[in-house]
């Protein structure tokens, strides 16, 4: 799923700058059309869900999930291990003294 978001975001923003090359003609105001028009605001609204896109991707860039995962992965293999070290050593003594 956040592949195809990541793949979907990427094919947005070049689509988008590869449109940025073209050279736009000068149109008065009056000659656009209702599709012209339509076809802008359409235009405006997905490069906002493209922005709200790419913004969320940075959050949660920013949250750094993968490394809180790491961390925390660590710190409970190492209490898990010095608890049982604790329990084998009071095992070892109730069965040996």
């Amino acid at each position: 799923m956040n592949k195809l978001l990541v793949i979907t975001v990427l094919v947005a923003l070049f689509a988008l700058s590869a449109e940025s090359f073209r050279v736009p003609r000068q149109v008065d105001e009056e000659e656009q059309g209702t599709i012209t028009k339509i076809t802008d605001t359409v235009k405006s609204y997905y490069a906002g869900a493209v922005n709200t896109a790419s913004d969320y991707l940075e959050q949660i860039k920013g949250l750094k999930l993968e490394e809180k995962a790491k961390n925390l992965y660590t710190e409970t293999s190492n209490i898990m291990s010095t608890y049982l070290g604790i329990a084998q050593d009071q095992l070892y003594h109730i069965f040996h003294h």
